[in-house]
């Protein structure tokens, strides 16, 4: 068996030793995770929305969510991969920094918590916004409360040193006004607040606001759940691309679309970006000495 190594010590234990088997190009990749969630002790369900199916995991304190249970807080990644990719750090090292902090939260005193690893992310050419999984999936959540929760995207998070939080609602919304569009501000805001309070309780010192390219918060957006992307960027990525950002606001814009991302000047694009959705996303270019950041982020905004 194949192992991830972090400091120079392989990742054995669970979940990470299932992670080869998961970027396998045949991997059942729904077998996979059916499997491990009750390996790792984690209450579930599977949601079948739109023909996509989606995981939902939550402490059985919090209640299912679609029988009166509510959700105070809720970290989602998407575990589907672009044809012909491995699929590595989009979106396979995020799910798996997301299954190992559900199970460090087990019996903790948190708040009340869901991670949802959705179905169908990643769009075929010709596909819009409303056949994106979350989209459906948020319509199918929000009269179960979904709506009044503080929603949170972890997407490629397995290459880098620096937390990225991202800004691209602020580019979609910049000429948008009326009461909507002032929510959604609103509640960004309040969102990209956790997030930096949260890694500042955790100490750490690399931090950056940027855009990124859109995620499943593209359809939980339409379908009026606002959601703030975490992503992750080595740190000369990230320094290089917000210097490139402050002479070029253009390149915001061009990150909303992946037609105009490939009509941009590419080369500016984080190298980590480029290798999204591609048969270079291997396991290669991931930095698991840098995995524990993510998952100590992310129970920090479970329990502080």
């Amino acid at each position: 068996m194949r192992y991830l190594s972090s400091r120079g010590k392989p990742l054995t234990e669970a979940p990470f030793h299932r992670f080869f088997d998961f970027i396998d190009p045949g991997a059942d990749r729904f077998g996979i995770l059916k499997s491990l969630l009750p390996e790792l002790g984690l209450n579930y369900l599977v949601l079948p929305v739109a023909g996509n199916r989606h995981f939902l995991i939550f402490p059985p304190s919090a209640g299912n969510p679609l029988q009166g249970g509510r959700a105070a807080l809720v970290l989602a990644a998407h575990y589907d991969r672009a044809r012909g990719s491995p699929g590595a750090n989009d979106n396979s090292a995020a799910v798996f920094l997301l299954l190992k902090t559900a199970h460090r939260l087990r019996g903790r005193n948190t708040v009340p918590w869901m991670i949802i690893l959705t179905d169908k992310e990643e769009l075929r050419q010709g596909q819009g916004i409303r056949e994106q999984g979350s989209y459906s999936l948020g319509e199918a959540l929000r009269p179960a409360g979904l709506r009044g929760a503080q929603v949170f995207i972890f997407d490629a998070c397995g290459t880098g040193d620096t937390l990225v939080i991202s800004t691209v609602t602020d580019t979609l919304l910049r000429n948008e006004g009326g009461l909507g569009a002032d929510h959604t501000r609103m509640v960004i805001r309040g969102l990209r607040e956790r997030a930096l309070r949260a890694a500042r309780d955790q100490g750490l010192s690399r931090v950056a606001l940027l855009p990124t390219p859109f995620s499943d918060d593209a359809g939980f957006l339409r379908a009026g759940i606002s959601a703030q992307i975490i992503t992750v960027l080595p740190q000369e990525e990230a320094s290089a691309f917000a210097s490139v950002v402050r002479s070029r606001p253009e390149l915001s814009g061009a990150l909303i679309s992946r037609e105009r991302a490939r009509e941009a000047e590419t080369a500016l694009i984080p190298q980590t970006w480029r290798r999204l959705n591609t048969g270079g996303d291997t396991h290669h270019k991931l930095s698991p000495d840098h995995f524990d950041m993510v998952i100590r982020f992310a129970e920090e905004l479970c329990t502080g």
